[in-house]
């Protein structure tokens, strides 16, 4: 192992933001510091899932070592990716299409049943006009290149996720956050630019869940401010439609302001089983406008064949009675897992969601905490800073409908047990790793 090397101290953020250094330099200090922490098996990023992404799995950790157990390490959220009706129609787009949709949206790459699927996602969500887009990432990126120019605007929650972020760089220099969720906050900053400028756009952008924090806006609200001010609201609804909300409309549904949001994007990789994501709005001007102006839907290929099917069974099954009884099945594990957490004394994020972020603390002794849970076929996904406030680093545990109370107990179980081994009042050390638990 590299001893030189601190594997408990220091973060990306310290690679990324190196002086004077060329590529290859950073890359490589980069790669040491990586490397490092694999060797001592407190490297959390790019495992290798080797089966379905079930209530227990599969996985290969960076270091080589195989873990099966109980996994809190996928967004399958109403367990779908392994639903026989969503595999059967897979194979039966791929007898119909083939593999590939062989073109950009803006060329040939479209489907048929890609505008039946916007059509449905339009029903679904009473909003009239939807575009899809190839990851959900790239949807929410892409509303924002399209829409803002530089002398725009975006007034944007402080946490939101990192796509829209990077949207808004990518779009503009006008950019205003505002306090997580405060939503008189962002009233100020809107009436701040409107007093000095009358005429250029601003979006107004939130979430419908935040999926480090697992809280909510207040839709109403922040939708009331946007048209105040002349401004579009847009919300992300990836982490809640479909697993949550009556008929799996999440917190559009749940808030009541289902059909009365500006612009509501999406991503399938959490409850549909797909890579893909949506841009749903009121004005057939917008949609036309995005085909055209939104460079990861013209200059990347379409949705496959079988993305396009997987999605629209997964929507059918959401909308149905057996929807129902999946989300019923997901928030009473949900429910589990969290009692468990909280009654052995840990923080829990938030209000009950799929995600369920539970904090560690100090990155040093959540690296070490983690690494236990993986020795105990624990499989969760640890996030760090910057990803998260310094000394707030924390479990984004995913739960799934095929999770039962049982197995939620089990590892809430388990992570109280990590958690008070690597006592935050003494200094962490490898040593801990090398220790049972309790002595």
């Amino acid at each position: 192992m590299n001893e030189h090397i601190d594997v408990l101290a220091g973060s990306v953020k310290d690679f990324r933001d190196l002086k004077d250094r060329s590529p290859i330099t950073k890359a490589e200090a980069y790669a040491r510091w990586m490397n490092a922490r694999v060797e001592a098996k407190v490297w959390p990023f790019r495992k290798q899932l080797l089966t379905a992404p079930k209530s227990h799995a599969s996985v290969r950790m960076p270091e080589g070592s195989v873990v099966h157990g109980l996994n809190f390490s996928s967004q399958d959220y109403l367990s779908l990716s392994t639903h026989p009706d969503v595999i059967a129609c897979a194979h039966e787009a791929i007898d119909r299409f083939g593999l590939h949709s062989a073109g950009s949206p803006a060329l040939t790459g479209n489907l048929g049943d890609g505008e039946s699927l916007e059509r449905e996602i339009a029903d679904h969500l009473q909003t009239p006009f939807v575009t899809l887009f190839p990851t959900g990432w790239s949807a929410g990126f892409g509303i924002i290149k399209a829409l803002v120019r530089q002398t725009d605007h975006v007034v944007i929650d402080a946490l939101a996720h990192n796509c829209l972020h990077e949207g808004t760089r990518a779009s503009t220099g006008n950019i205003h956050m505002f306090r997580h969720l405060d939503h008189g906050h962002a009233r100020e900053l809107l009436a701040s630019i409107r007093a000095r400028d009358t005429e250029n756009g601003i979006l107004l952008i939130s979430e419908g869940v935040y999926s480090m924090d697992a809280d909510s806006p207040d839709i109403a609200a922040m939708q009331a401010i946007a048209s105040e001010f002349n401004a579009i609201f847009v919300l992300d609804v990836a982490h809640d439609l479909g697993c949550s909300g009556p008929d799996g409309t999440g917190h559009l549904g749940i808030q009541n302001m289902l059909g009365k949001v500006d612009i509501v994007m999406g991503a399938f990789s959490k409850t549909f089983a797909s890579n893909g994501g949506f841009v749903a709005t009121h004005h057939r001007a917008i949609n036309d406008y995005l085909t055209m102006y939104s460079p990861p839907h013209t200059f990347s290929n379409a949705l496959s064949p079988i993305q396009i099917a997987i999605v629209r069974q997964c929507l059918g099954i959401v909308r149905s009675e057996e929807g129902e009884r999946l989300r019923v099945s997901l928030f009473r594990a949900v429910d589990a897992l969290r009692q468990g957490l909280a009654g052995g004394g840990l923080f829990v994020y938030g209000a009950p969601s799929a995600i369920v972020p539970v904090l560690l603390g100090s990155d040093p002794h959540s690296r070490l905490a983690y690494s236990m849970m993986a020795d105990k076929d624990l499989l969760v996904n640890l996030v760090e800073f910057p990803a998260v406030a310094a000394n707030t680093a924390r479990l984004r545990l995913q739960v799934m409908a095929n999770h039962t109370p049982e197995e939620c107990a089990q590892a809430a179980a388990i992570i109280v047990e990590c958690v008070r081994a690597c006592d935050p009042s003494k200094p962490a050390s490898l040593d801990m790793l090398r220790q049972p638990a309790f002595a």
